[in-house]
């Protein structure tokens, strides 16, 4: 079933779907949801028990901050791509979907990993300490087959010829870890001042690319987001702690034995 513009204002006793912002559409057997793409101000919407099966008509409601989809047939976690751009979403109930799969906690990390901003997940509070797992842990989430996203094709150039560009590998670090933050990517024109002569030697560059394109995403987070990206470091440094302190310990006994 399809869900009508006619439908929706009856049921959210609106007179324009641009001034609809909760609506509830509960177990309505729906299959098509296409009449969001013209409901850009909607922030609260329960769309659970319905059989709906992509995300795309979602990707344009930047108010969005609740999403209720438990019970639907939405068959993979690469859906979620499509509700990247929505920064303020804070509340996702996604169980019981064919893409939630039987690994409750790779589940859990890997939606959290594409959505680090969300506050509560499948009706659980969502931790600081579950962000920083989820960055590290949870699976990279894809664009959705037949999407024109992520292509590297530019301005007529082959993929093979684009591949090696430093310029292309800043944009494509960078929008990598604003991906995993959940944030829109950044313009080819954002790195401009990065094509210089001397950065042509791509291998030697890869770990300064990827500081550039962190100095550059802190520059868009707020508060909150650089409260995460805190938390992250802090675990990794503590890796790298334990790692040494586990080095030095082997040093010291291979030296004793000696």
């Amino acid at each position: 079933m399809k869900l009508t513009r006619k439908l929706v204002l009856a049921k959210a006793k609106a007179s324009d779907l641009e001034s609809v912002k909760k609506l509830n559409c509960w177990g309505c057997n729906l299959t098509d949801i296409s009449i969001f793409a013209q409901m850009p101000n909607i922030e609260v919407l329960t769309l659970s028990v319905n059989s709906i099966s992509s995300l795309s008509p979602l990707a344009g409601c930047l108010s969005l901050s609740e999403l209720y989809l438990r019970r639907n047939m939405i068959p993979s976690l690469s859906e979620l791509s499509h509700l990247r751009p929505l920064t303020r979403l804070r509340v996702l109930w996604l169980a019981e979907n064919p893409c939630c799969g039987t690994d409750a906690t790779q589940y859990r990390l890997t939606v959290l990993r594409c959505l680090p901003r969300l506050q509560k997940l499948d009706n659980q509070v969502v931790t600081d300490d579950e962000i920083s797992l989820a960055l590290m842990e949870g699976e990279e989430v894809t664009t959705p087959p037949g999407s024109i996203q992520n292509q590297h094709t530019t301005n007529g150039l082959q993929d093979a010829e684009t591949e090696n560009d430093p310029l292309n590998y800043n944009m494509e670090e960078t929008n990598k870890i604003r991906e995993e933050l959940g944030m829109k990517p950044l313009s080819r024109d954002k790195f401009s001042s990065l094509s210089s002569p001397s950065t042509r030697e791509s291998k030697p560059i890869k770990k300064s690319h990827a500081l550039d394109a962190v100095l550059l995403l802190l520059k868009d987070l707020d508060e909150e987001e650089l409260h995460v990206v805190h938390t992250a470091t802090q675990n990794r440094l503590q890796m790298y702690t334990l790692d040494s302190e586990r080095l030095t310990k082997t040093q010291k006994t291979a030296e004793i034995q000696h």
